[in-house]
């Protein structure tokens, strides 16, 4: 698939403007990681909601003594993501970049049928 000049700046403006920053992912994990906020805002909702659901379960058993069981995964998953997140966020830029790409080429190739017609 072959993109104009043009139209790979058009991709490239796209994937900056709807990219995710690290920054910000980074923030929320530091203020909000235990709760999986990074990993929803990157776009991992499924691994988000886990991190969560592991948190207040753990939370909520902790009076019975079993809580550790979920604290110490969440917690330690949580540890992990601070070296996950730049690459996380690297593939969504990547997934971006190709959803549009892949749009662009169909509309132009679109473009070209309606006009031989």
């Amino acid at each position: 698939m072959d993109l104009s000049t043009a139209e790979q700046i058009l991709v490239e403006q796209r994937v900056a403007n709807e990219a995710k920053s690290v920054g910000v992912a980074y923030l929320l994990w530091i203020f909000l990681g235990g709760l999986g906020a990074h990993r929803f805002y990157i776009g991992r909702p499924g691994s988000g909601l886990a991190i969560l659901v592991l948190m207040v379960v753990g939370i909520a058993l902790s009076p019975f003594g079993v809580g550790t069981m979920f604290l110490v995964p969440a917690v330690i998953w949580a540890l992990v993501d601070a070296f996950l997140i730049p690459g996380m966020v690297q593939q969504q830029k990547e997934e971006v970049r190709s959803t549009f790409s892949t749009q662009m080429y169909a509309e132009r190739v679109l473009a070209a049928q309606r006009a031989g017609r």
